[in-house]
């Protein structure tokens, strides 16, 4: 299953909380990016029913809230696992192997980049340089650094988060 199958499950406290931001926050000039920021700080995500919320209460057209969202890095449209994995690509990680690494985590867990299991447990994504260059191929889970790995390394390395 990919993230696309994950559910949203916001809670009225959270969208109690979204409503206030937006509030508090709509006679503001260019006020959507910190209600956006705002916004993925109390779902931990941007799924599109917190960004029609957004473009519904500023009266904005949705595609605007999205193009915004999908701009900015900071932004995460999937929901993040308890268990961050990124993986580096980076030069030194890539010719040591990091592409392999981060194929074999998307086969095994089932997702893409970017994406979260169904089961909330991990997210998967690839970042540039992690200044572990003497490691490589590295990777990090939770910020937790584990350098010079093989495939081989990763069943033993996942064991441990589940």
């Amino acid at each position: 299953m990919t993230a696309n199958s994950v559910a949203f499950s916001g809670t009225a406290q959270q969208q109690e909380e979204l409503l206030k931001v937006i509030n508090d926050l709509r006679d503001e000039p260019g006020c959507l990016m910190p209600i956006m920021q705002q916004a993925q700080d109390i779902y931990g995500y941007l799924p599109r029913e917190v960004q029609t919320v957004i473009s519904d209460e500023l009266g904005i057209p949705l595609e605007k809230v999205y193009g915004v969202a999908t701009f900015y890095a900071q932004f995460n449209l999937n929901p993040k696992g308890r268990n961050q994995i990124s993986v580096c690509l980076g030069t030194a990680c890539y010719v040591k192997g990091s592409g392999a690494l981060f194929n074999k985590l998307k086969e095994t867990l089932g997702i893409d980049e970017g994406e979260c299991t169904s089961d909330g447990k991990f997210s998967l994504d690839a970042c540039r340089c992690v200044g572990a260059c003497g490691l490589a191929p590295v990777m990090m889970v939770n910020g937790e650094v584990y350098g010079r790995l093989t495939t081989d390394d990763l069943p033993d390395i996942l064991k441990k988060y589940n």
